[in-house]
């Protein structure tokens, strides 16, 4: 049965927008009335980006970088009147080799990235989204974690570090925010994207879940809809 969101007049920040779970979830906003404001280091000219630029007010900003960040939350909120929810979806996989054979680079990628992108977006929003919160009741965050983010696992420990710690900051958001700003995640497992059937071409594709049906819970989450529901991890990998 399909359900209908109303976030008109609602101003959604979502980061990591040109990929495939990003594009996805502005789509979904713009399909429910906001105003989606989409940024990503990547430009939409690039043959990465996934997204109909037409479907958001772009920014582009490096997410890892502070300075970017703050000039980019200040900039949509001086465009569009502020800022009512944030959907920190930029992040990457990287694996495939133990800990003693993974290189330091590659453990500062993964947790600029997957973590450090997601406090500052948080950080940097978080005084907006409580200014929100007072004036209507409605403002929150939805990060995404993952599914192997609940126990380790061979190859791939430093992208399961990085998500329980997405994990972890969600749930001290919460906490911190209690009455204001609801914070929650969401725990995919495999995303059916382009990058990843490049990846695993042997895969049984249709065990994993469509971006679009990620996006529709990531909605349901800042909706009124959950308005009891803050600090949670909610998994949406399906039957996989």
């Amino acid at each position: 049965m399909p359900v209908d969101f109303d976030f008109g007049g609602d101003v959604v920040l979502v980061t990591g927008a040109g990929g495939a779970l990003g594009s996805a979830v502005c789509e979904a906003f713009d399909a429910a009335g906001a105003t989606v404001c989409g940024a990503d280091v990547v430009t939409p000219e690039s043959e990465d980006f996934l997204l109909d630029p037409d479907v958001v007010d772009f920014y582009q900003g490096d997410f890892t970088d502070e300075d970017d960040v703050a000039d980019t939350v200040e900039a949509i909120v001086d465009e569009h009147g502020g800022l009512d929810y944030l959907v920190t979806v930029a992040g990457t996989w990287r694996g495939g080799t133990p800990v003693e054979e993974t290189d330091v680079d590659t453990f500062d990628f993964l947790f600029d990235v997957n973590l450090k992108t997601m406090f500052l977006a948080s950080k940097h929003a978080l005084p907006h989204l409580r200014e929100s919160a007072s004036d209507d009741d409605r403002a929150g965050i939805v990060s995404i974690s993952a599914r192997s983010s609940l126990e380790g696992g061979e190859g791939d420990g430093l992208y399961r570090a990085t998500k329980a710690g997405v994990r972890i900051l969600t749930e001290t958001i919460a906490e911190e925010n209690l009455g204001e700003v609801r914070a929650n995640a969401v725990m995919p497992s495999v995303i059916d994207t382009p990058m990843n059937r490049e990846m695993m071409p042997d895969a049984d594709f249709e065990e994993w879940v469509d971006p679009g049906d990620i996006a529709q819970v990531i909605v349901f989450l800042c909706s009124e809809a959950a308005s009891v529901t803050s600090g949670a991890a909610v998994p949406v990998y399906g039957e996989a």
